[in-house]
């Protein structure tokens, strides 16, 4: 089964700072599926990109 969301190796800088480091995820349809963390972890920044509402520095 092919995966109907994938994100491998992954990264998003803010300037000098790197804010998501190696990210890959695969996503299967009629899963479901949740982004865990603390505040600041990227969970935000990590649907913005999948959205196409930021745009990855680097996969």
């Amino acid at each position: 089964m092919k995966p109907i969301l994938q994100l491998k190796h992954v990264r998003k800088d803010i300037g000098k700072k790197t804010i998501i480091h190696d990210l890959s995820l695969d996503v299967f349809a009629g899963e479901v599926f949740g982004l865990l963390g603390p505040n600041g972890a990227g969970k935000t920044t990590t649907i913005r990109m999948i959205v196409g509402l930021m745009g990855i520095t680097k996969f």
